[in-house]
């Protein structure tokens, strides 16, 4: 008798399992949960690629601003804007090239 109860028992807790189980994903399947899941994830794909937009410019701003150093365009200038800002490092760079490259004397290359 206790055989009995117990799998009857069982049984009625595993069906109700089951029930609970596909009544859950049917309402995941339906078109207004779809819908609602598509579109939470839309919002959260645009604030990843803002965040990467954001994390790009701020690059983009960086790199800018070392090559401006680099080029000595960030300083205030000091002289007529109309005129070319002197060579700097120029003359340097050509010596140091034409003295270590080996066919410095060609100038067709």
């Amino acid at each position: 008798m206790f055989r009995r109860t117990f799998w009857f028992t069982t049984g009625v807790a595993a069906g109700v399992w089951a029930t609970t189980k596909v009544n859950r994903k049917l309402n995941q399947l339906t078109p207004e949960s779809l819908a609602a899941r598509a579109a939470d994830r839309a919002v959260l794909a645009g604030r990843r690629i803002k965040v990467f937009a954001l994390d790009v410019r701020d690059g983009m701003a960086d790199r800018e601003a070392a090559l401006k150093d680099a080029l000595g365009l960030s300083a205030a200038p000091a002289h007529d804007p109309k005129q070319l800002p002197a060579q700097r490092g120029r003359v340097q760079l050509t010596q140091n090239y034409s003295y270590n490259h080996p066919k410095a004397g060609n100038e067709d290359h």
